[in-house]
């Protein structure tokens, strides 16, 4: 068989999905309706007609709800609890990650099939699986990174940040407004994530679900063990201001003990570029006129 019929009848059988959903698959009327009624008096700001803004809308609606119904619920899980510990990045929505996860492969299959079409052979077809893995797991390997970029910025600035809301609370604030100050005068991921857990205490969690979820969100072990010191304070009636002192203290001698230990590993990470790339070349610098020489000799 050609390879362009076989290219024709790849990208026929990977467009068919998309197909069937857009016929059959439509959007959700209330939340059609929502967007509607909360762009109410914007239209005439904005290019186009109402009607064609609301059918773009439809159209974007609809992708959205089919690539949400294409991904599994698992992923989707994972999706969210990925996006969660990176921060909930304004330009990562959950619909246009999974928009992403729909379309990369689809277009990486069609190229890899188009290239296994032109090359065939095992390394060809090796490759554009790879390839196409890869371009479907993307956005979870991206918010893995943020997410664990995030972490380590939590872990450093929690010392400091303790150290802020224990002289709060020894000045005479409350846990919560000591929080609040901190979250306020800081400027990195720590600060958002206590301003979001005032404003799930404010909206009608308890204290103890609102600090749990911050523990979860973030997946940091030192912010997850000041959580369970802070509840079992709140429940046994400790006083806040000793356990923000011992934590601060335990927390900068953690973060000390991790640059002591990171500044021990590096001779022993020095030594694979050190064997590898330095000390080749210096034999070479020395004994390479004694070789010579030494060849010179024999002649």
């Amino acid at each position: 068989m050609p390879p362009l019929v076989l290219f024709a009848i790849g990208a026929l059988s990977l467009s068919l999905p998309l197909l069937a959903f857009a016929v059959f698959v439509r959007p959700n009327p209330d939340h059609l309706r929502a967007l509607t009624n909360l762009s109410r008096g914007f239209e005439r700001g904005l290019a186009g007609t109402p009607g064609e803004l609301l059918n773009s809308r439809e159209v974007v609606s609809g992708f959205r709800v089919a690539a949400r119904r294409l991904t599994p619920g698992r992923s989707v899980r994972i999706l969210e609890r990925l996006l969660a510990r990176a921060g909930r990045p304004p330009a990562w929505p959950v619909d246009r990650l999974l928009a992403v996860k729909l379309v990369l492969p689809v277009v990486s299959g069609s190229l890899a099939l188009f290239y296994a079409s032109r090359a065939p052979g095992l390394l060809s077809v090796g490759v554009g699986i790879t390839v196409t893995l890869t371009c479907y797991f993307l956005p979870e390997l991206l918010l893995y990174s943020r997410g664990q970029e995030r972490s380590k910025a939590i872990g450093l600035e929690l010392a400091d940040t303790l150290d802020q809301m224990t002289i709060a609370v020894e000045a005479g604030l409350g846990f919560d407004s000591a929080m609040a100050r901190a979250g306020k005068n800081g400027k990195g991921p720590l600060a958002q994530e206590l301003v979001r857990t005032l404003q799930d205490i404010q909206v009608g969690q308890s204290r103890r679900q609102a600090y749990e979820s911050l523990a979860t969100r973030t997946e940091v072990p030192d912010l997850r063990k000041f959580v369970r010191a802070i509840i079992q304070a709140d429940k046994y009636g400790i006083a806040i201001a000793d356990v923000l002192r011992t934590q601060a203290f335990e927390m900068r001698m953690k973060r000390r003990q991790r640059a002591e230990e990171k500044a021990m590993q590096i001779p022993v990470k020095v030594i694979f570029p050190l064997m590898l790339c330095i000390l080749p070349v210096l034999f070479i610098v020395l004994l390479g006129p004694a070789a010579m020489d030494i060849v010179a000799a024999f002649k």
